[in-house]
């Protein structure tokens, strides 16, 4: 069972996602917050695998709320957005953000992108990428404390991150490489295990902070 706490502060948005998840015999909504301060207390009473976090909301927004969450916390947390918050993205996922679902996503929608999110993989659209690389590049160069870490990696692994961070999935790496896509798992999960990331969400931040992909390429 999935366990969810929705954190937004329009009533409407709450009521509906709620009844949308509560309808899967596989997700149970645990709790519901008005704000993120109220997300912080009952993440941390409950312990949802995923919260539904939307980011403008009263008393603390959602990216200070996503970062105390995963400050402790194997928590994921799945980003509401709507597409005039370009400027948030590079900091939700810096902040540990798994990926972002739009306000207007249909039930299907919804319910796939909890369950992508609970099972420890990112939910990046091609044009959340495509706005990522852009701040990165309005941002600067790569920052030398990370460099260091790449080279923990094989030369293999080093190659399926930055494949990663060009937004391929899984199956379309195992094509490039030509590997079976179970090899491209094993790959990613030593991957975010060397390096101390959450989630494919934190290996992109981390390879385009690094210079390992850089915008353009």
């Amino acid at each position: 069972m999935i366990r969810v706490l929705i954190a937004d502060d329009q009533g409407m948005v709450r009521t509906g996602f709620t009844t949308f998840l509560g309808t899967q015999p596989d997700i149970e909504v645990v709790a519901e917050a008005v704000n993120g301060q109220e997300a912080v207390t009952r993440a941390a009473e409950l312990a949802p695998d995923v919260v539904l976090m939307d980011v403008r909301m009263p008393v603390m927004d959602g990216l200070e709320a996503t970062r105390r969450i995963l400050a402790g916390t194997a928590t994921k947390v799945l980003i509401l957005t709507t597409f005039d918050l370009d400027d948030y993205v590079y900091e939700a996922l810096r902040a540990g953000a798994s990926g972002f679902l739009l306000k207007d996503a249909s039930a299907q929608q919804l319910v796939e992108a909890v369950r992508v999110v609970a099972a420890g993989e990112a939910l990046l659209a091609p044009s959340i990428t495509r706005r990522l690389i852009a701040e990165f590049a309005r941002l600067g160069g790569p920052r030398a404390p990370t460099v260091k870490r790449l080279a923990e990696l094989t030369g293999r692994e080093t190659e399926v991150l930055a494949l990663m961070a060009q937004g391929l999935s899984n199956g379309e790496i195992a094509g490039r490489l030509v590997v079976a896509e179970q090899t491209v798992k094993t790959h990613v999960g030593r991957i975010l295990a060397k390096l101390g990331l959450r989630d494919r969400a934190q290996a992109i931040v981390f390879a385009y902070e690094t210079g390992l992909v850089r915008p353009g390429d």
